[in-house]
């Protein structure tokens, strides 16, 4: 029985469902009419390149649709899914006449099923060109502010939505735990606690705001610690520490409600998660209740036989991954995988109604977004955002996420205070490979999957050696341009007349250029010789040296660290992240951003927060900065810590603990308590500390405070040596900066 879209029209409102019985029955009506090659093509996802002129890669410009292959794809293969871009950003207009061209053909098809569009929106909308983009997610956890985290994936959503794109592949809740890994800076850094608590705000802010787009939980699990530290190589987690440190973000925020979920590309154990029923289907769908779409990541299917050697063929791999329990494949450049599914349920391989449970989970995802009673159309243009009303969140993200790690700054000359903010009215020169770079600010995923041509940035966005002379005044700034591979003459041109006498001080922006995935692949996180010796250079000459590093992961520079009078970390920190460190440098914010990671001093020795005591053993856990770590420009100090719930709690209790704070400065501050506790003695060899609750507040210039946070006890378990939670009585320490005290946990 052929639908056709104008079946569907008027049969659902465009909002959410109503009920989960009428939800049912629609979606129940709809599987009954499809053959089994329908719903091999609605498992199945291609890109964009796949339905354009020219071939994939290499599509003519300008982009625009080839029709045959559109009518192959859509009506003779019956695909259900398409994603991406054509390889860079299009503006809003061009969105709606591609998305609009693949909907209509979709009307088309034997059951006029409209086609769910993906795409990766990652720190707003990456591939729409003048769109608002803000802070890549290590710099949002930055800020340690959920409220602000879900607000800006709101806005995210609105602009989205309205190009026509019902579904995003956000957030990333890997946990980063080894800085190597090329896709750091995507995750919400090393806490599962922090990691859990952001994933939730954004998965929130994508799918209950006033626009509501499906989220994607990528990339479960374990993606984030290869061995070897490079993307998609082996990693080995015992199944322990995977339920202790990966599973809990997706967890959480299956909770909170997560749509879709895509699966890690590579290998834990020796088992490609592709192809892991125990991963897949034991944990994520009998253990967690997850019901929602399971999509695979780009080309993984094939890849268990071209690259993890696991299956014989294609066939076998589609086998073994659909049994495994994905529901979507991301071909994404082929069309034999749901002829190949086809075969593999005629033959009686797979069973038809293995097919149906994931078709009926496509069908909800396509149902809640709305598709059914839209066609899948984008909504009026005149109907898009002002981008004045989307920028407020991203831009103040950018701000809350800078970091002041060093303000010591003590120089000869000025003795009478730190460094920053810079003040007077002395020349200050800009210089490195980053200061005068849009692309470094925003990373990967930006215009282009690698973030790097210039050709596809927001039209008008500042790089920060704009913004430095929009700030201090361009008579101020003395700029030296320098790429990423200059040496030890342009070093030398620097410096040559540069002193005290005519220069106040030097900000010199270290970092990385744009990478993602493997093209991200180090040897060592050691930073770039030639920058360690532009900051030597510039400390000799005797003017103070303010380092700003604009990346995604620590670069270790131990050796030239003394040499910073003062450090901050922007991170990659979007298209305001210029201003937000220029008004940070000014002063005319006051830093509060807070380290989502650990800095090592050295390229081995990348251990986290929540490391074993024994790892204290010989020169101890030395980090260049902690985990927690950033000063503001009027210092919040924690003068008490008292539990106010009692010496003793029974499990199931919740200690509340009261802390005293003083700003010591003459400014208001942002302070951020992190409180951290430790098991004393545990089953499992317990951490040295666990992040166990955090809350921001406003402490005025020259005032006390007193703040409560709650620490629930059913949070203070772990994963015992039965691969189950527990939680165990006994005394527990509660830590903020210097100040301790303990309780007792009793049955």
């Amino acid at each position: 029985m052929a639908l056709g879209m104008l079946a569907f029209t008027g049969c659902q409102d465009s909002a959410p469902y109503r009920g989960q019985d009428a939800r049912t029955t629609f979606i129940d009506s709809v599987l009954s009419t499809l053959t089994i090659e329908d719903k091999a093509g609605e498992m199945t996802q291609l890109t964009l390149d796949m339905v354009c002129v020219g071939k994939p890669y290499k599509l003519e410009e300008p982009h625009r649709i080839d029709t045959e292959k559109l009518e192959h794809v859509l009506v003779d293969l019956k695909v259900g899914s398409i994603l991406n871009c054509g390889g860079h950003a299009y503006y809003p207009e061009k969105w709606h006449e591609l998305i609009g061209s693949i909907q209509s053909a979709a009307a088309r098809k034997p059951s006029g099923i409209p086609v769910l569009y993906g795409i990766d929106a990652i720190h707003g909308t990456t591939y729409t060109t003048g769109g608002v983009l803000g802070p890549q997610q290590i710099g949002l956890a930055a800020t340690w502010d959920t409220a602000l985290v879900r607000k800006f994936a709101e806005n995210a959503a609105k602009e989205v939505l309205a190009s026509g794109i019902p579904w995003d592949f956000s957030p990333v809740l890997d946990v980063a735990r080894d800085p190597r890994w090329p896709r750091f800076w995507e995750t919400f850094g090393e806490s599962p606690r922090l990691v859990s608590d952001m994933g939730v705000a954004m998965v929130k802010g994508y799918q209950e705001g006033p626009s509501p787009i499906a989220a994607c939980l990528k990339h479960y699990m374990g993606y984030s610690r290869p061995l070897s530290g490079k993307d998609r190589t082996p990693a080995w987690v015992p199944e322990r520490q995977l339920r202790e440190i990966f599973l809990p973000p997706f967890a959480a925020a299956i909770d909170a409600g997560a749509a879709t979920v895509m699966v890690n590309s590579g290998e834990t154990n020796g088992i490609p998660v592709h192809s892991d029923h125990h991963i897949l289907t034991e944990i994520l769908r009998d253990e967690l209740g997850f019901e929602g779409l399971v999509v695979s990541d780009w080309e993984d299917i094939r890849y268990l036989f071209k690259r993890h050697k696991v299956a014989e063929n294609y066939k076998d791999a589609i086998e073994m991954s659909i049994m495994a329990g994905i529901d979507m494949s991301m071909v994404p450049t082929d069309t034999l995988f749901p002829r190949l599914l086809a075969e593999l349920v005629h033959e009686g391989r797979i069973p038809e109604s293995r097919l149906d449970e994931s078709v009926r989970r496509i069908l909800g995802v396509k149902y809640d977004r709305g598709l059914f009673g839209t066609g899948g159309m984008p909504p009026p243009l005149e109907d898009y955002p002002e981008k004045a009303s989307l920028e407020g969140a991203a831009a103040r993200a950018a701000l809350e996420s800078i970091t002041l790690l060093k303000n010591k700054g003590q120089h000869a000359i000025y003795p009478e205070q730190p460094i920053l903010p810079i003040g007077g009215t002395g020349r200050i020169l800009v210089t490195g490979p980053t200061a005068n770079s849009v692309n470094a600010l925003n990373g990967g995923w930006t215009g282009t999957w690698q973030g790097t041509d210039p050709t596809y940035n927001t039209p008008g966005a500042p790089t920060a050696v704009a913004s430095m002379r929009e700030v201090f005044g361009a008579d101020r700034i003395a700029f030296s341009e320098l790429g990423m591979d200059f040496d030890r003459t342009d070093i030398d041109a620097i410096t040559r007349n540069l002193s005290p006498r005519n220069t106040q001080c030097a900000v010199v922006f270290l970092g990385e250029m744009p990478y993602t995935e493997f093209v991200g692949n180090v040897e060592d996180i050691e930073l770039f010789d030639n920058q360690q010796n532009l900051v030597r250079a510039i400390h000799a000459t005797g003017v103070p040296v303010i380092g700003v590093y604009v990346g995604g992961r620590p670069r270790t520079l131990y050796d030239i660290e003394a040499m910073f009078d003062a450090f901050v970390m922007a991170y990659l920190p979007g298209d305001y992240g210029a201003r937000a460190i220029a008004d940070v440098l000014s002063g005319a914010f006051n830093p509060s951003g807070r380290l989502p990671f650990t800095w090592p001093c050295h390229p081995s020795s990348h251990l986290t927060h929540d490391l074993k005591h024994t790892e204290l053993e010989g020169d101890g856990f030395k980090p260049l900065f902690a985990f927690g770590d950033g000063l503001s420009y009027s210092s919040v100090n924690t003068t008490g810590i008292n539990i106010i719930s009692g010496a003793t709690a029974s499990i199931g209790d919740t200690v509340e603990v009261e802390v005293t704070l003083e700003n010591v400065g003459n400014r208001s501050s942002t302070e951020t308590i992190i409180l951290f506790s430790q098991d004393r003695v545990a089953s499992i060899t317990p951490s040295v500390d666990e992040l166990a609750a955090y809350k921001q507040v406003v402490v005025p210039a020259g005032a006390t405070a007193t703040i409560t946070l709650a620490v629930p006890t059913s949070t203070l378990g772990f994963i015992g040596r039965d691969n189950t939670y527990t939680i165990e009585p006994g005394t527990f320490g509660l830590r903020i900066k210097g100040q301790e005290t303990e309780f007792e946990l009793i049955r």
